[in-house]
């Protein structure tokens, strides 16, 4: 487990050496070295892969040596595979077997993600055994296990560390047990996540496919998780690729956006297009300018607001596309009330303002069919993107930005050229 506190002077440094590239090492060099791990481990990928690119070899085991297994292997997965293999042949006897264990595994998976720091002691076990089992064990880890309770090598439950100062020493532990969550050990990060959130605790067992105990995962590792997979959602979100980095350099943005931006472009033209087929309308009555981009902005909005909550749905398992009607549905309605509530306050102020009851009824019921659209195509194209096997939020948001603004001009110009009379 990672320490999750620094002072305010690490903070620093560590903030410049993410932004200062030519003064990196020589910060990282500052730090001392049995914090240069947890460092390491704090800082983003592009930037730990930088360092370690630039540290030798001697460096790097020093650094090592300050960790636990699962924090080494976790470092040692963003060198090279050559790299890799003889930096772990030089470590300690003590850790190099764990980091060689943890290394075996998808770091994808549970099994990439779980901690060694666990012991096993039995049901008919003594508190006063535990004890010292826990002793020499901080003694060699530096850190306390978490206990876990087994019969015939099977996992029963946990035995929380403060019984061990209310309880006798000769009480068993049987007597404390209890219950932990599981997962196997081939489970995706996305399941482990939820099933975190399914049973709320600090920490879940690891099992191999006999249901023995493998490794343990620790919750404030599943927030470094959760944490990741919310940056790359909004990242999707905003048409951004994972692989860009804030720090990045002007051509590699331009290489990761240029293509959406033209998609974008595209779309942007039909929208356009469909403002042209009402070219006379809008000459004859000038106003109607003045309020297409409400309804084009209402109608985007709204859909994104939308395709946050499918998305979110999608990613909890919540939804899929078998059991999506009623949430479709429920989007739907809630656009028309929606934009019942925006279309009669747009109303009013075209009404008072511009003193046309036309005008306010034009833009109301554009409104009220324009939000309608954003629920509906907000609620549907995550969802379809996701049975095509795509990421349900990358790119959404054009699609959907694309429907409300040719439905919205549409509607609003189509109705406006009907009761006009133009």
């Amino acid at each position: 487990m990672r320490p999750n506190h620094r002072n305010h002077r690490q903070n620093h440094i560590l903030r410049e050496i993410i932004s200062r590239r030519n003064r990196r090492m020589y910060l990282f060099r500052s730090i001392p070295q049995n914090e240069q791990g947890f460092a390491l481990l704090e800082l983003p990928g592009k930037v730990r892969k930088d360092i370690l690119s630039k540290l030798g070899d001697n460096e790097l085991l020093d650094i090592l040596n300050y960790l636990d297994s699962d924090e080494a292997s976790d470092i040692l997965q963003k060198t090279s595979e050559k790299r890799r293999e003889r930096i772990v042949n030089r470590l300690s006897d003590g850790i190099k077997e764990k980091v060689e264990y943890l290394l075996r595994f998808d770091p994808k998976t549970a099994a990439g993600m779980m901690s060694l720091n666990y012991i096993e002691v039995k049901e008919d076990a003594d508190m006063e055994t535990v004890s010292e089992m826990i002793k020499r064990h901080e003694k060699v880890t530096g850190k306390v296990p978490t206990v876990l309770v087994v019969d015939g090598g099977y996992l029963v439950g946990e035995l929380p560390i403060h019984f061990l100062v209310t309880a006798k020493k000769t009480d068993k532990v049987r007597k404390y047990v209890r219950r932990i969550p599981s997962i196997k050990y081939n489970s995706e990060k996305s399941d482990v996540i939820n099933a975190f959130r399914r049973h709320p605790h600090s920490k879940i067992v690891v099992l191999d496919d006999n249901k023995s105990i493998m490794g343990i995962i620790y919750s404030d590792d599943i927030i470094n998780l959760i944490q990741k997979e919310s940056l790359d959602r909004l990242r999707n979100f905003a048409g951004v690729s994972r692989e860009e980095d804030a720090l990045d350099g002007v051509l590699t943005k331009v290489r990761y956006r240029y293509k959406w931006l033209i998609i974008n472009l595209g779309t942007a033209f039909l929208a356009a297009s469909i403002v042209g087929l009402f070219e006379n309308t809008i000459a004859a009555f000038t106003l109607l300018a003045v309020y297409m981009p409400i309804v084009a902005g209402m109608g985007g909005n709204a859909g994104t607001q939308t395709l946050a909550v499918m998305v979110r749905g999608l990613a909890l398992k919540e939804i899929d596309l078998k059991t999506a009607a009623r949430p479709i549905a429920n989007e739907i309605a809630a656009g028309a009330v929606n934009g019942v509530i925006n279309g009669l306050i747009v109303a009013a102020v075209a009404i008072f303002w511009n003193k046309s009851p036309v005008l306010g009824l034009i833009i109301g019921l554009a409104m009220v069919i324009n939000l309608v659209v954003a629920g509906f195509f907000g609620a549907v194209v995550p969802l379809l993107m996701k049975k095509l096997g795509k990421d349900p939020a990358s790119s959404a948001t054009i699609f959907i930005t694309t429907a409300t603004d040719v439905f919205g001009f549409l509607a609003f110009l189509g109705l406006a050229s009907m009761l006009l009379g133009i």
